[in-house]
C-alpha cells in the first residue's frame, strides 16, 4: 500500500488522521469564556423577573378563576369576574382613573417637554439646572406626597397654594377635600414628582437634533413656535410617542397618590382608583380573588392598549 506525503511533512502509517474539529471547539469555548459575565447578569436579571413579575402574574390569574374560603380552593370559574363587575365602585373607579390619565397626558405629559425646550435653551448653569429639575425624583414619593398634603394643599389660607391664590386676589380652594379639585391636584403633585427623568430623556434627545436644522428655520423667519412644531417635534418624535405610552400605562396604575392625598377614596369618591379598588378587595374585604380578577382585568386592558399602540405607531413608521 503506497503512503503519499505532502513535501516537507511524515506521516506515520496506520494512524488516522483526527476529524479537524479544534479550531472550532477553541472559538466556541472562547465565546463562551467571552459572554460568561454577560450571561451571569442576563441569567440574574431573568430570575428576577421570573421570581417577582412572572410568576405572581401567573398565580394571579390562576387566583382568579378559584375562591378560597377556610382555607379550601376550589374552581369557580367566571364568577370572580363577574362579582367584580356587578361591584358599584368598579365602573367610577374606571372612569376616575381614566380621567386621571387624560389630566396626565394634558399637563404631565406636555410640561416635561416644554421644560426641556427650556434648559436646552440656556448657556450657562445647565447641570444646576438639571439637577434641581431632577432633584424630586430622588425624593420618596410617599414624602413627596405628604408635604403636598400637609404644606401645599392645606385647604386653609396658611397652604402654599391658597397662599399664592389669596396674593394673586384669587379665590382659594379646598383642595383635597373637593370633589372637583381632587384629581387635578393629585395630577399636579404626580407631575412634579415625576417630570424629572422625562426631562433629561427630552434633554438628551433634543441635543442630538442638528442645530442646521434650527439654522434654517431661522433664515425661513421661522418663530420660536413655528421652530418647535417643524423641527424640534418631528425630530423627537420617536421619543414622544415612546414615553406616551410609557406615561399612559404608569398612570392608569394610580395608586399611592389617592392612598396618601385623598385616604384612598376621596370626597364623593373622587379619587378611586381601579388599583386603589384591588387594594381595598386584597386588604380590607379579605377578597384575594376578587382583587386577582380586577388585576386580570387591569392587565388585559393595557396590555391591549400596548399591542394597539404599538402596531399603530410600526404602521405610521
Amino acid at each position: 500500500m503506497a503512503i503519499t506525503t505532502v513535501p516537507g511533512t511524515t506521516r506515520k502509517p496506520g494512524r488516522p488522521t483526527p476529524p479537524h474539529t479544534g479550531p472550532q471547539r477553541t472559538s466556541l469555548g472562547r465565546k463562551v469564556r467571552d459572554n460568561l459575565t454577560g450571561h451571569a447578569f442576563l441569567i440574574g436579571a431573568v430570575l428576577c423577573f421570573v421570581v417577582f413579575s412572572w410568576y405572581p402574574m401567573i398565580r394571579g390569574i390562576v387566583m382568579s378563576f378559584q375562591r378560597t374560603r377556610r382555607g379550601e380552593t376550589t374552581w369557580v370559574g367566571w364568577d370572580n369576574y363577574s362579582r367584580i363587575i356587578s361591584d358599584p365602585s368598579f365602573w367610577p373607579a374606571w372612569q376616575n382613573t381614566l380621567y386621571f390619565t387624560v389630566l396626565a397626558l394634558v399637563l404631565g405629559y406636555a410640561v416635561p417637554f416644554f421644560v426641556a425646550i427650556l434648559l436646552n435653551e440656556f448657556r450657562h448653569a445647565k447641570g444646576y439646572l438639571r439637577i434641581l429639575v431632577y432633584l424630586p425624583v430622588m425624593l420618596p414619593p410617599a414624602s413627596a406626597l405628604y408635604l403636598f398634603k400637609f404644606y401645599a394643599y392645606d385647604p386653609s389660607e396658611a397652604g402654599l397654594f391658597n397662599a399664592i391664590l389669596k396674593a394673586l386676589h384669587l379665590p382659594t380652594s379646598q383642595w383635597m377635600q373637593s370633589a372637583e379639585m381632587t384629581m387635578p391636584a393629585m395630577v399636579i403633585a404626580s407631575t412634579w414628582m415625576n417630570m424629572g427623568g422625562a426631562v433629561l430623556i427630552y434633554l438628551a434627545s433634543l441635543q442630538n437634533i442638528p442645530g442646521e436644522l434650527y439654522e434654517a428655520a431661522e433664515l425661513d423667519g421661522a418663530g420660536i413656535w413655528k421652530r418647535i412644531r417643524h423641527v424640534t417635534i418631528p425630530q423627537t418624535r420617536l421619543i414622544l410617542a415612546l414615553l406616551a405610552m410609557i406615561q399612559i400605562v404608569a398612570t392608569m396604575q394610580l395608586f399611592i397618590e389617592p392612598l396618601i392625598l385623598a385616604n384612598g377614596a376621596g370626597a364623593e369618591d373622587s379619587a378611586t382608583s381601579v388599583a386603589y379598588l384591588i387594594y381595598q378587595h386584597g386588604f380590607f374585604q379579605n377578597d384575594l380573588n376578587g382583587a386577582a380578577a380586577l388585576g386580570v382585568i387591569m392587565l388585559v386592558v393595557l396590555a391591549g392598549f400596548s399591542a394597539a399602540y404599538l402596531r399603530l405607531s410600526a404602521k405610521q413608521d
